[in-house]
């Protein structure tokens, strides 16, 4: 009993590997994937509110061929990549299109982004969209501008970003409320 009391039968706490995934992140990019109109967006998390680090649209022109697109937002991706440093990427969950063409074509675009993210070794995970939406203005099927303008007011900006911009920010926000309630379950990594 002694023994039990002083601690003494209790074996030591192995040390966390240097490998363990992490639960926190500091910068986290957003990716709303299109063929004519990628949306990225990254904020940094620190003990007050989120803040914006970088913002934009990956446009392509209609007249592009579709392999010159999917150049552009490779490249474009591994730019930002390089220069912020994300610890986590977010993208909208696959969705179900009625048009075969349209599904095939934003599968696409979202396969570049992917494939440039994991290259660079960044943890990438997904949220659907209407559970983003949720998150962000509390109703699933929120307007485009909805969630736009509540992106600015979260992140104190003068003005509500670009419509792909903006809900490229709306996914690492949505992602970074989840990463602070662990107990609601983490989104989906891919």
């Amino acid at each position: 009993m002694q023994k039990r009391l002083s601690g003494g039968t209790r074996k030591p706490v192995p040390a966390v590997p240097a490998s363990s995934p992490r639960t926190s992140f500091e910068t986290v990019l957003g990716i709303d994937p299109s063929l004519r109109g990628t949306g990225y967006g990254i904020i940094r998390l620190g003990k007050g509110a989120p803040t914006l680090v970088a913002q934009g649209t990956v446009v392509c022109s209609a007249g592009w061929e579709r392999s010159r697109c999917l150049a552009n937002i490779a490249q474009t991706i591994r730019s930002v990549l390089k220069q912020h440093q994300p610890q986590a990427c977010v993208v909208e969950g696959l969705f179900y299109a009625q048009n075969l063409q349209t599904a095939l074509i934003m599968g696409e675009a979202r396969g570049a982004a992917l494939a440039t993210i994991a290259e660079a070794g960044v943890p990438i995970h997904e949220i659907a969209a209407r559970k983003v939406k949720q998150a962000i203005v509390g109703y699933g099927a929120a307007q485009k501008s909805a969630v736009a303008r509540m992106v600015q007011r979260m992140l104190q900006l003068a003005e509500p970003p670009a419509p792909d911009a903006a809900d490229a920010l709306a996914l690492a926000l949505a992602f970074a409320n989840e990463a602070r309630r662990p107990w609601l379950g983490a989104p989906k990594k891919i």
